[in-house]
């Protein structure tokens, strides 16, 4: 059963690998859940579908970042929850992105450099370190951290669950979601190896 709601993007910003996407996922799930409308949109799959055309100089990667705004703001726009998963490393295009779309809520998924260099899922920082990939954030390009987010997940520190968790209350205490409208539940044995499958799949681990 749909409910009433209102329309609002959360924007997960934060390094390669830092856990935007495993969070957007849950906070997905849990929106779903309590019978919102929800549209998630992350940069691996925006970068096949919406803007395979741009590369990741500055200018492509601001170019990318205003395509997807413009995205966000129609879906915020007609009521549906978007959670949009980028690196988007410039704060002066991250506060373009919260003009334009209004009801914005920013995500910082913190965690330092060295525990990311040691996850590495995609093999892109030793790439980096290498001087195989050029232009990657956190090595030879700048990421600037948000300066007031609404939302700071540790991801080295917390769970995604705890991560995600935050989010969902700060989404409360904003008046964007309705309190308790659905117990949070934990996940059984199988729904983790589904989920996992599925971050498998997109290649995050």
């Amino acid at each position: 059963m749909s409910v009433e709601q209102k329309g609002f993007t959360v924007w997960f910003t934060g390094l390669s690998g830092s856990g935007k996407t495993t969070l957007a996922l849950l906070v997905e799930d849990e929106l779903r859940a309590r019978g919102l409308k929800v549209e998630r949109l992350d940069g691996d799959i925006v970068r096949r579908h919406l803007t395979r055309d741009l590369g990741f100089s500055k200018e492509d990667r601001d170019k990318n970042i205003e395509r997807v705004t413009f995205v966000a703001k129609l879906l915020t726009r007609n009521e549906v929850a978007v959670l949009c998963s980028f690196i988007s490393p410039y704060r002066d295009v991250r506060a373009q992105s919260r003009a334009e779309i209004g009801n914005f809520v920013e995500v910082y998924c913190k965690c330092p450099l060295e525990v990311l260099i040691q996850r590495d899922v995609k093999g892109l920082y030793k790439k980096a370190l290498a001087g195989e990939i050029s232009n990657f954030t956190g090595i030879s390009d700048p990421y600037e951290e948000p300066l007031s987010p609404e939302v700071v997940c540790e991801t080295d520190k917390e769970t995604p669950e705890e991560s995600a968790a935050k989010v969902i209350d700060k989404l409360e205490e904003m008046g964007y979601i309705p309190k308790g409208t659905a117990q949070r539940r934990a996940y059984s044995r199988e729904e983790e190896r589904l989920i996992e499958e599925r971050l498998r799949a997109l290649g995050y681990i």
